[in-house]
């Protein structure tokens, strides 16, 4: 039976995704670290859809579990036809204030979880000479951003790998698409401890800037996705900041983002 797998299934875009791909009868894997929300999930969209949910419950910011993951899909004979690397999280703040783990821990997950998840499941897609991959980055891909510079790098990787690993999959009749949201009404300023001023110095205050629900992420994802476009970003003011910043010098954006930061958090 196929399936589309979903890190990150929980909450925000990843739940929202899997409630709209169910609706379209897709059978879901899908994995976060809750198992409770996962399984309260799974019994909503199997009984709401007429469906199959699975689920597996992994934290992936622990090396192992990419591979527990992929070893279980192949021990149920799940295939999976289509593989969603939406898990993420973020960090803001003062580099050098930040722990140390936190931030080794968000590139373990942004990236090395992610790379990993590719190359596994791609082997079974290039024997089979089908399937998907989407890799979720971010508006953060596309410049450097003082007092979040982890993040904003680590969704550069994401964007980077991506937009390669495109190209080598063509001839093998597999499709990888990037997708990058912008600031989205979930629970990433919370997990990213920036749910305070740091949030406002950065201009990620859901209450001020302009922002996405979920739900619209979803929607403009699966448009992509039905266009065969190979890189979407989410949301108008979204595209038009990315061309902005693809004319100016990253060192005059920085410049100008630090300062910002400095002067609505009162250290100047």
């Amino acid at each position: 039976m196929k399936y589309t797998l979903i890190t990150g299934a929980s909450g925000g875009i990843g739940e929202a995704l899997a409630r709209k791909l169910a609706a379209r009868k897709h059978n879901l894997v899908l994995v976060a670290r809750s198992a409770q929300k996962l399984a309260i999930l799974s019994k909503e969209l199997m009984e709401k859809y007429g469906m199959q949910a699975e689920f597996i419950t992994a934290d992936l910011t622990k090396p192992e579990a990419c591979f527990q993951v992929f070893e279980e899909t192949q021990r149920q004979n799940w295939e999976i036809e289509m593989l969603v690397n939406n898990a993420g999280v973020g960090s803001g703040g003062e580099f050098a204030a930040l722990s140390l783990q936190s931030e080794l821990d968000l590139l373990q997950l942004n990236n090395a979880s992610l790379l990993a998840m590719t190359h596994l499941f791609l082997q079974p897609m290039r024997r089979r000479k089908s399937g998907t991959i989407i890799n979720v980055a971010s508006m953060a891909s596309f410049i450097p951003v003082p007092y979040m510079a982890t993040y904003a790098a680590s969704k550069a990787f994401v964007r980077s790998f991506t937009e390669a690993l495109t190209q080598e999959c063509k001839p093998l009749n597999i499709r990888v698409m990037l997708f990058a949201p912008g600031l989205t009404r979930t629970n990433f300023n919370e997990s990213a401890g920036i749910n305070n001023e740091k949030g406002a110095g950065l201009s990620s205050d859901y209450q001020t800037a302009p922002t996405q629900t979920p739900q619209e992420v979803a929607d403009e994802l699966l448009k992509a996705l039905d266009s065969k476009k190979q890189f979407h970003i989410s949301g108008s003011r979204n595209r038009f900041g990315a061309r902005l910043a693809a004319l100016l010098p990253n060192s005059l954006i920085t410049r100008f983002m630090a300062r910002s930061y400095r002067k609505k958090l009162g250290y100047l």
